[in-house]
């Protein structure tokens, strides 16, 4: 009794210790959010939907729209902004669900789509370029198909589409969108869950820094979070080929874009767009993994000006 009683205590003592530095760690990253002023980026909000979505915009020129993927935000996108503002009128936001945006808990795959297309409207924007990475790339690609005269251009990077069904996400994916994703979502070792996804999507590991852990968990932290992605989860389920179904209807000039060493959405499924929608035409970035636009900007950034240069 009195080694379990030792045992136990010692077991505490080390989760008192490991909770300990979790927080001197996350105490010592950046805060979420800094960047933007750094940026000299201003975040904004507006209802759409009936729901706040959290956006910027800068620049002047043709419109691009920034989308995320699974479980990221307007972040995502903080390497590559400034460039395109150059010479384009950029917006970033968080899709619903995601970042700082609202978090509704019948969340569906539908209201991501929706979403780009009401920010669209409450901006005034009559048409623009859309460039999405991953499920930001089928929520992109939906909007294409759907409504062709707002789509001057299309970019799909590591693109989601042919992997919604349940058995054919990342596992870490499968983990959030399921029940025990609650649980996770409960303990202080989400941000270990963080660490271990973002070490899966990019190639190198030295670039999964303090400041990006922290902006990636502020999302995770957001009441409600692990609830809409459950929701969001149901409804792939029950729509899994919704965007390969959309994707022949899409006629706007598309880039598809691919990291080389992508470990969520292998290379090989970027083929799949490409034959999919007519006249796209495929781009791999080397060293990359399924985050190219955070990973190698500078090469993702020449490719989206000479793309949409051109258009």
């Amino acid at each position: 009794m009195r080694r379990a009683s030792r045992a136990l205590a010692a077991l505490m003592a080390l989760g008192g210790l490991a909770l300990a530095g979790l927080a001197a760690y996350d105490r010592a990253a950046p805060a979420p959010g800094a960047w933007l002023a750094k940026a000299g980026l201003e975040a904004r909000f507006g209802v759409v939907g009936g729901h706040q979505l959290r956006y910027v915009r800068t620049g002047s020129g043709p419109t691009v729209v920034l989308v995320h993927g699974f479980g990221s935000s307007l972040y995502s996108w903080k390497d590559v902004i400034p460039g395109l503002a150059a010479d384009h009128d950029v917006i970033a936001l968080d899709l619903p669900g995601f970042g700082l945006s609202d978090r509704p808990p019948d969340l569906r795959l539908d209201d991501l789509p929706d979403a780009v297309s009401g920010l669209l409207d409450l901006l005034q924007v009559r048409r623009a370029a859309l460039v999405g990475n991953s499920m930001g790339g089928a929520a992109a690609a939906l909007v294409a198909a759907r409504s062709p005269e707002r789509v001057a251009a299309l970019v799909l990077i590591d693109a989601a589409g042919f992997n919604l069904g349940p058995g054919e996400r990342p596992a870490l994916v499968r983990l959030a969108m399921s029940p025990l994703g609650r649980l996770v979502s409960e303990l202080p070792g989400k941000r270990l869950l963080v660490e271990l996804a973002l070490h899966q999507v990019f190639r190198d590991p030295s670039l999964v820094t303090r400041e990006r852990v922290a902006e990636y968990l502020a999302g995770v932290r957001q009441p409600g979070a692990f609830a809409a992605l459950r929701s969001l989860g149901d409804s792939l389920g029950e729509r899994a080929g919704i965007v390969r179904e959309a994707l022949p209807r899409v006629s706007a000039p598309t880039l598809v874009v691919w990291g080389r060493a992508d470990a969520w959405i292998p290379l090989e499924q970027a083929s799949r767009f490409t034959a999919a929608i007519a006249g796209s035409r495929l781009a791999i970035v080397e060293d990359a993994g399924h985050v190219p636009q955070e990973e190698r900007p500078r090469e993702l950034l020449r490719l989206l000006r000479e793309f949409l240069a051109a258009r």
